[in-house]
């Protein structure tokens, strides 16, 4: 079976998408997973497909490298935005659905906002831990770039106070209350990747509660690029969050499956 497909990253966050629009391939995890392999395949943090909506613009399924279907992608939710409108599907605004709910997107020029889902403000026994669309877990270091990201994210994701589906996991160097440093070990990669949309929002959550932020914009800085999170407190949770950064199309191309 040939299938054509397109590669497209967000701030070093890389994906393959498929158009499904007028029909699915219904891939295994196998092939997604070999898809994938950054050395017997195209190479990406994941496979999304692009497939009709009833009551949306179109719909987001996402599969992390693994294979398995997974938790909301902030990046890859950009990524398919982008991808939608290179198709003419979309022109600068649009609604789709995904595995957390409806989001809504703005395009600006090279750069994607999003809307993400609410954030509860976790309690005390819980404090590092936040569901974005995915559950992230953030922790504060001193010197980023020297920090063994790797060995440190892996023993808090499989670590069994998150059990049995672990979490993803965030360090992060403040440089001001609305300015971080960021690196991130994901799921289902398992291994640090060069952004992350949802840990980005996780880790601005945690420096709105820490500096007591109402309402605010934070600048993260990742080792794909930069992304910016605007959110607003309301109570015991934040609201209106947007995450915003660049996406571009790579290069699309035909593969045997």
């Amino acid at each position: 079976m040939l299938m054509k497909f397109y590669k497209y990253q967000a701030a070093g966050n890389d994906f393959i998408l498929f158009n499904e629009m007028d029909k699915s391939a219904n891939l295994s995890e196998a092939q997604i997973e070999k898809l994938c392999d950054r050395r017997f395949g195209i190479g990406a943090d994941g496979v999304i497909f692009l497939r009709q909506s009833s009551k949306f613009d179109f719909s987001m399924h996402y599969h992390n490298a693994d294979g398995k279907l997974a938790s909301m992608c902030g990046n890859g939710g950009r990524s398919i935005v982008r991808f939608a409108a290179d198709l003419g599907l979309i022109k600068d605004r649009c609604r789709f659905d995904a595995v957390d709910g409806a989001h809504s997107a703005i395009i600006l020029k090279n750069q994607v906002k999003l809307k993400m889902i609410d954030v509860d403000i976790p309690q005390k026994s819980n404090a590092q831990l936040f569901e974005t669309g995915s559950p992230h877990y953030v922790e504060e270091v001193t010197y980023l770039p020297d920090f063994d990201v790797v060995r440190e994210g892996r023993k808090i994701r499989f670590d069994e106070r998150f059990a049995p589906g672990g979490c993803n996991v965030n360090f992060i160097e403040a440089l001001s209350p609305t300015e971080i440093h960021q690196r991130t070990y994901e799921r289902g990669v398992e291994d640090e990747t060069l952004a992350c949309g949802t840990g980005a929002v996780a880790g601005a959550v945690y420096q709105a509660i820490k500096h007591k932020l109402d309402d605010a914009e934070i600048l993260v800085h990742m080792l794909g690029g930069d992304l910016s999170v605007s959110l607003h407190r309301n109570e015991s949770r934040f609201v209106n969050i947007w995450l915003k950064g660049p996406v571009n199309f790579v290069f699309e191309g035909i593969i045997e499956i």
